[in-house]
């Protein structure tokens, strides 16, 4: 399943939809042929490959504050990931984080109900990893992001 964040078009259109877990676990609805949801280990390995947790997520994100909140904060787009802080859906299907956040999938289940994802945030450069209660529920919606085979 996905959604909208707010059920409005015009998000769809500039920082895409937000799947559940259960969407990228059938992979062949969200990615293309010769390509698949990254594992949470692929996900290290690019973090690691940009300089680590600290500063990696200001070499994904896009540059400016037309898609992002002020300030952007270590925001350079260095590795050409142009990350949007495309914003969220929890569990209980409130939205939050339009324009502050961007949060990505992995395709690694952490436990029954949970799954690794990885968020970025306007204020750092910081790239997050988590897979609790609230913020890795497989009914959640984030971004994904392909990663060719």
């Amino acid at each position: 399943a996905y959604a909208i964040y707010d059920n409005n078009n015009a998000n769809d259109a500039l920082y895409g939809k937000l799947y559940n877990w259960y969407a990228v676990k059938d992979v062949r609805s969200l990615c293309p042929t010769g390509w698949r949801v990254p594992s949470d280990a692929e996900w290290t390995i690019l973090t690691n490959y940009l300089g680590g947790s600290f500063v990696a997520g200001g070499k994904m994100k896009s540059v400016g504050t037309t898609y992002w909140n002020s300030p952007n904060k270590g925001a350079t787009n260095e590795s050409g990931f142009s990350v949007l802080p495309g914003g969220g859906r929890n569990f209980t299907g409130s939205f939050s984080g339009i324009r502050n956040g961007a949060f990505f999938w992995s395709a690694t289940e952490s436990a029954f109900s949970y799954a690794w994802s990885r968020y970025l945030y306007d204020y750092g450069s910081h790239v997050g990893r988590f897979n609790d209660f609230y913020d890795g529920n497989k009914l959640s919606g984030y971004s994904v992001r392909c990663l060719r085979d």
